[in-house]
């Protein structure tokens, strides 16, 4: 089954991507520009000049899947700044037309792994 999940990374890559470009166009992009190893498992986001059209390219077992939507209304939203790294309700909202951008994300519970070592 195909899916995105929480504990993936989500890098948005900032400028207007031609929308004809597909899995191997996509992935050079990544390389070469984000500086990113797209076989990480992270999932890539691309939006068109027009933002009405976003796509997500990640590798999984086997080989690439390449997420497409195309807005009947409306533009997406981008953050202001250009290279992102996205939370995935951050990546929700960003797919849902809700406008992205943070101002100060308050501090969660991550787990023990979070937690750091006090001295005896």
């Amino acid at each position: 089954m195909f899916a995105l999940t929480a504990s993936q990374r989500f890098f948005l890559y900032g400028q207007a991507v031609d929308m004809r470009k597909s899995f191997d166009a996509l992935s050079g992009i990544v390389s070469g520009q984000m500086k990113k190893d797209v076989l990480s498992g992270d999932v890539y986001i691309f939006i068109g000049k027009s933002r009405d059209k976003i796509k997500l390219i990640v590798w999984e077992k086997g080989g690439f899947v390449l997420y497409y939507k195309r807005l009947e209304a409306g533009t997406f939203h981008l953050p202001r700044v250009g290279q992102w790294s996205l939370s995935y309700s951050e990546l929700c909202l960003l797919i849902e037309g809700v406008e992205v951008e943070v101002k100060h994300r308050h501090k969660r519970y991550g787990g023990p792994a979070e937690k750091t070592a006090t001295p005896a």
